[in-house]
């Protein structure tokens, strides 16, 4: 069983990502999955509107009595999992994108809220079943839950809200709470990456054992992978009016680890002539790096203080005629050309647990500039352009080094090229393929 807790969000995450890539990478070794997941709707009797139900998006927000209805229920007994009949008769070829490779898909609702306030309010992990359970619950995220019946395993893909504090929006108390009970009662840990593993056993008290890194993959559809590259170039030019190669692109979560805020005040001052394209979404809106964006520094569902000061018009000013481009999200056909036709990939965030990123980067032939903290140069090795993330004046160095040198390029997209196959799907068989022979 694969849990669907990212799964579920309208637009990916890279746990999402990863979940993807769990799933269809077991089903191709021949295991049977099933998908759990925890919609707003549940499943009733109906077939056919329990298939609808599934792929309808819209929500309504929690009421106090359905809280209170399923916490008591819930310490009583495990919280029963429906299958979801998926029979074809809606038809969901877009909204089934997303969803991986499986044999059964399970739902019951508002699971993972439900266990989240479980958890506060009991203090341990909640229970859920279903008829017919999978020998194995891989949890792709620590979530404070366990499969009845099955042995649990938990990825924790990294420890940056206790290693930088400063840099995440959770809940410090209960995240600690969260792994601290994994790290004693999960049947298995999974990480991905060596930084990440030795985390989780100097912090959480681990033994090395009981943890096992099996890095992560990228597997791109062959559809976006054999596109001939001038295609690609004219559809990046008529919808963006970016040249080929001519710009460097960030993409990912816009966020205080993610480091964007340098990256801007770097491009600013190296002054390059190419265009800083920004893709992603403001998950916290850090103040020093939106108003270089240009926008107010308000976290989502606050209102602006009175002490907060106005978004700055200079750096506004700035930013849009230092041709600094921010889209807020890109499907990922469209996001995959627009990485392909980049000068490089810039990703010197402060901390990762893996650094996807500079994998999706390095598979679809663009050169990398990354920093030297956390997974990152694990993941790049000697195949990207490596900087000290804190430092403005060598990211702003990197970005003229690779402007003005063609060689320089060409280089890292060769190294790249090669760096990515250590991260193939194959070899990620063999780890999972090793995990799953403890525990089975």
């Amino acid at each position: 069983m694969v849990d669907g807790y990212n799964l579920a969000l309208e637009k990916g995450t890279g746990i999402a990502t990863y979940a993807r890539n769990l799933s269809s990478q077991l089903t191709k070794m021949g295991h049977k999955v099933d998908l759990l997941y925890g919609l707003r709707r549940g499943v009733g009797k109906d077939k056919l509107l329990a298939e609808v139900n599934f792929f309808d998006p819209s929500t309504k927000p929690l009421k106090v009595h359905e809280v209170v209805r399923a916490l008591s229920n819930s310490w009583i007994r495990p919280v029963p999992a429906r299958e979801v009949p998926i029979t074809g008769k809606v038809i969901a070829r877009t909204a089934q994108g997303s969803i991986p490779d499986n044999d059964r898909i399970f739902n019951a609702k508002n699971l993972y809220r439900y266990s989240q306030w479980h958890f506060r309010v009991f203090g341990n992990f909640m229970t859920t079943q279903y008829e017919q359970p999978a020998a194995v619950a891989h949890w792709t995220y620590p979530l404070p839950i366990k499969l009845k019946g099955a042995a649990n395993i938990y990825t924790i893909h990294d420890l940056v809200p206790l290693r930088l504090p400063y840099a995440t929006l959770d809940d410090k108390r209960e995240f600690l709470k969260t792994v601290q009970t994994i790290a004693k009662k999960a049947d298995h840990i999974v990480t991905v990456s060596e930084v990440s593993k030795r985390d989780i056993i100097d912090l959480l008290g681990v033994d090395e054992s009981r943890v096992t890194n099996t890095y992560q993959a990228v597997s791109l559809p062959a559809a976006i992978l054999n596109r001939g590259h001038d295609e690609v170039a004219t559809e990046v030019s008529a919808i963006f009016g970016l040249e080929n190669k001519k710009y460097f692109l960030f993409f990912g979560a816009i966020e205080p680890k993610k480091n964007v805020g340098r990256i801007i005040e770097a491009y600013l001052a190296s002054q390059v002539r190419y265009p800083l394209v920004v893709v992603g979404q403001l998950v916290w809106k850090d103040a020093k790096e939106l108003r270089l964006l240009g926008v107010p520094s308000t976290p989502p569902g606050r209102r602006a203080s009175r002490d907060e000061p106005p978004p700055d018009p200079t750096l506004t000013h700035i930013s849009r005629s230092s041709q600094v481009v921010r889209l807020d999200y890109l499907p990922l056909s469209l996001l995959a050309s627009v990485i392909r036709c980049a000068r490089a990939v810039v990703f010197p965030s402060l901390y990762e647990g893996f650094g996807l990123p500079i994998l999706e980067a390095m598979q679809l032939g663009t050169a990398v500039i990354t920093g030297r903290e956390g997974a990152n140069p694990e993941v790049a090795g000697e195949s990207a352009y490596l900087v000290d993330p804190y430092n403005v004046g060598a990211i702003a160095q990197s970005l003229r080094d690779m402007q003005n040198d063609d060689a320089m390029v060409a280089h890292y997209e060769a190294l790249g090229t090669q760096q990515a196959q250590l991260f193939s799907p194959e070899r990620y068989e063999m780890r999972l393929a090793e995990l799953y022979a403890k525990l089975v």
